[in-house]
């Protein structure tokens, strides 16, 4: 069903499970041992890693949720001449929501690799596996109402897919304890296919 690896022009991606990523790498770009994590996931969802165990439960249910259809997660890498080309660059995961005919994408990148456009890359990428592989209706990428970084990065891929903005959602998610905003941006399939100038080539090696 998902890929177990993803080709753009400058990123690969693949399956974060055992076989591709160690629990020590992973360790190691998500915990203090990282010094610009907490900079990195001000505004997601989950905490910094406090172990190596941690490390190790986190990929084991990134492949529970894989092998039960509930979220695919991959880890990032630059390709080809890119700067840093094959390192560790962060995770990129699709959260499927069947029920409601409904895929997330979702992005932690390293500030290492921040303003080189591969929030956008890698979202083309996810959405050609959410509408082309899995024939969801509707990707919804919810972003922090403080998140401005973000935000902006959102609406140029979202907008190039022919995509909208929904709007602010008051108190719809939580950060740890606290209520947060979101705004809520999304992509039909429709929308997606009639703009299909705007999408970056993506390759599945598996597949060849």
């Amino acid at each position: 069903m998902f890929p177990e690896v993803i080709e753009t022009e400058r990123l690969r991606l693949e399956r974060c499970s055992r076989e591709h990523v160690s629990a020590r790498a992973l360790y190691d770009a998500a915990s203090d041992r990282n010094p610009t994590i907490d900079e990195e996931t001000e505004y997601l969802p989950w905490s910094p890693l406090d172990t190596l165990a941690g490390a190790e439960e986190r990929l084991a249910e990134f492949e529970r949720q894989w092998d039960e259809r509930e979220r695919a997660e991959w880890v990032v890498r630059p390709r080809g001449d890119e700067p840093g080309a094959g390192e560790f660059a962060g995770t990129a995961g699709l959260i499927c929501r069947w029920d409601r005919d409904l895929a997330l994408p979702a992005i932690w990148l390293r500030k290492p690799f921040w303003g080189r456009g591969y929030s956008g890359e890698r979202a083309d990428a996810l959405l050609a596996v959410a509408f082309d592989r899995l024939d969801v209706g509707v990707a919804a990428v919810p972003i922090h109402g403080d998140n401005e970084r973000s935000r902006r990065a959102v609406e140029r891929y979202v907008d190039r897919h022919g995509g909208r903005y929904e709007g602010l959602l008051r108190n719809h998610a939580g950060r740890y304890d606290e209520p947060a905003d979101h705004h809520r941006f999304s992509v039909s399939r429709e929308e997606w296919r009639a703009a299909d100038g705007a999408r970056t080539p993506v390759r599945y090696p598996d597949d060849e």
